[in-house]
């Protein structure tokens, strides 16, 4: 039996994996298949009884996945980031979102029937949209600026504000049902608080003092999370979620304190959490529904979409600046994720005990708001968009990874060539030193979970792989080129690799265009810069053309790039060489005692 049961529970974390994968693939939120997981597994197929397979277990489990998840995403919440966002996001996240909860909970109330406490648990749980579901979208969509960094910002700040007012109303709803005044109440809330702050004081002081050692930190972080949840419901019944809410909070906004490396483990974990629980909770589903629920959900779904959406954005964009295309495209694309879904489930759990009219379709109707979102908005949005015409055009700009002198000199040069570029690196002298020369920067891998979070690619639509580290440029090239496509991801080489050898192999398998030349490296690039060479930017003309050029600065001359008369940017690379047409813009590297001629 053990081992049928590991053998289980081993299955589900690779059905997980795989739709994670499918996810990444197709470029579509993987809660739609981790949805359509669960329920072949559970409801249609009988293979997976959560109930049975975890027993006692299925609650606490649950809990701690879900404390775990909420504690991640309120760690990205900074109180610093909100008046620099605009007033649209402001007023999304603030009034917005209790007129959403509200209006999500009359339409609960009215078309499904449930009471006036489970409406308003369903109105706070499907307010947010979280950035697990915008992120994917947005790629898809490509909107321009204003609108994807709107969308963006209120993905990352509503879904743990979300699961707080959620946590306050699940709070009021017990201390109701069990008799409770609101003496009790306030002590729920204090006792959350109060643990939650104390939870993050205590970390915050290990890791400013170095008491904890790196490799332990994350261990040590994991362990104060689901301590401060334990310890917080076993004081005062029911505070366990706010506390953690409370801490990630208030640990995220601490100065001086080193999170970026627990916050990608917690991304990390969580994907993992994500992946099972939301595999678990779906197979919970009952089917066919109860009788009622899918016709209601339906209605309360086309109720979100096309009236409480719509009414939200222009209560909250009243008088900013935002054009009637951009509030319109910003009212049609709202879809729920997994803060939603995990957090609906759990409260369900906990509803069962109090009996409560309604509590057993809360789940359902959330999932099929989850589903109608998220399908209905990835298959229209884009659409939508170039029909406003509010899509970014074709993405000519540029990511570039790696920061040393060698990829703030072509950095520099694409920004003078009118390009959008972004500079992200690891390193954090060179982004230092990148954003000392007025240069866009991330700080961080280009492919890691917190640059899918956190890195604004609008308008980016190429990849160039210039660091130091040839393992890492490999993981950037594979990882983007299923978002910018094959042609236009390229490599800087570290170093020539023989011909026939394993790396050379490894190389030709990837396919990733060399930059510039085929025997141009990253060290001879740096050589080059020693001996004086410099980046020179010229327009051609009809009697000064590409031939011409070479003859006054020589044969060594290096392309970098060009810009065509319209505005297209084509990169130099081995793999397929430019040839320069009057009326282009060429960046090239040239000897130090040809730049002062004229040309």
């Amino acid at each position: 039996m053990a081992a049928d049961l590991g053998l289980l529970l081993v299955c589900l974390l690779g059905i997980g994996f795989f739709c994670q994968w499918l996810a990444w693939r197709v470029k579509l939120p993987a809660i739609l298949f981790l949805l359509l997981a669960g329920i072949l597994l559970g409801p249609v197929g009988h293979v997976v009884a959560p109930d049975q397979l975890l027993g006692p277990l299925l609650f606490p489990v649950v809990s701690l996945a879900v404390a775990v998840i909420l504690f991640e995403g309120s760690l990205t919440l900074r109180f610093s980031e909100l008046p620099g966002i605009g007033g649209v996001v402001r007023g999304l996240v603030t009034y917005g979102a209790v007129v959403a909860v509200l209006l999500l909970a009359l339409a609960a109330h009215y078309l499904a029937g449930l009471s006036w406490e489970v409406s308003l648990l369903f109105g706070a749980l499907t307010c947010v949209t979280g950035p697990t579901v915008i992120a994917p979208m947005l790629r898809t969509v490509r909107p321009n600026a204003r609108i994807a960094n709107t969308l963006r910002w209120e993905g990352i700040v509503i879904d743990p504000l979300g699961a707080l007012f959620a946590v306050l109303v699940y709070e009021a709803i017990v201390t109701r049902e069990q008799g409770h005044t609101i003496g009790v109440f306030l002590l729920v809330i204090g006792c959350g608080t109060a643990i939650g702050l104390a939870a993050a004081w205590l970390l915050a002081a290990l890791l400013r003092r170095h008491m904890i050692p790196e490799y332990l930190q994350n261990y040590g972080a994991l362990v104060t999370v689901l301590l401060a949840f334990s310890l917080s419901n076993a004081i005062t019944h029911e505070s366990g979620l706010l506390a953690v809410t409370v801490m990630g909070i208030a640990l995220g906004n601490m100065r001086d304190v080193h999170i970026d490396d627990i916050l990608d483990f917690k991304e990390n974990l969580t994907t993992l959490l994500v992946s099972v629980l939301f595999i678990l909770l779906a197979a919970r589903l009952d089917w066919p529904l109860p009788d009622g629920v899918l016709w209601s959900g339906i209605a309360i779904f086309l109720a979100a979409q096309l009236v409480v959406r719509p009414l939200t954005v222009a209560i909250a964009s009243a008088g900013s600046s935002l054009s009637w295309r951009e509030r319109a495209l910003i009212a049609w694309v709202a879809p729920r994720g997994i803060v939603a879904a995990a957090v609906s489930a759990l409260f369900a759990l906990r509803l069962d005990d109090l009996q409560l009219p309604g509590a057993e379709a809360l789940v359902p109707l959330v999932f099929i708001l989850i589903v109608g979102t998220v399908v209905l908005q990835s298959a229209t949005a884009r659409p939508l968009a170039r029909w406003l015409k509010v899509a970014e055009p074709d993405p000519n700009g540029v990511l570039i990874y790696g920061s040393d002198e060698v990829a703030r000199a072509v950095a520099r040069a694409l920004v003078d060539a009118g390009f959008r570029v972004i500079v992200a690196d690891e390193q954090w002298e060179g982004i230092r030193q990148a954003r000392m020369e007025g240069l866009t920067t991330f700080y961080g891998h280009p492919a890691s979970a917190h640059a899918e979070r956190h890195l604004d690619l609008t308008g980016i639509g190429r990849l160039l792989a210039m660091s130091t580290h040839r393992e890492r440029n490999t993981l950037a090239c594979v990882h983007y080129r299923q978002d910018f496509g094959r042609e236009r991801v390229y490599r800087l080489q570290n170093d020539l690799p023989q011909e026939g050898s394993e790396r050379d192999q490894l190389v030709r398998r990837f396919l990733v265009p060399r930059l510039f030349a085929a025997d141009m490296t990253h060290q001879r690039f740096i050589q080059l810069l020693a001996q004086g060479w410099r980046i020179k930017s010229t327009r051609l003309t009809a009697t000064f053309d590409w031939p011409h050029f070479i003859e006054q600065y020589g044969s060594d001359t290096v392309l970098l790039f060009g810009v065509e008369e319209r505005g297209a940017l084509r990169m130099a690379s081995a793999k397929r060489e430019l040839e320069p047409r009057p009326g282009w813009t060429v960046t090239t590297l040239v000897r130090a005692e040809t730049t002062a001629q004229p040309g």
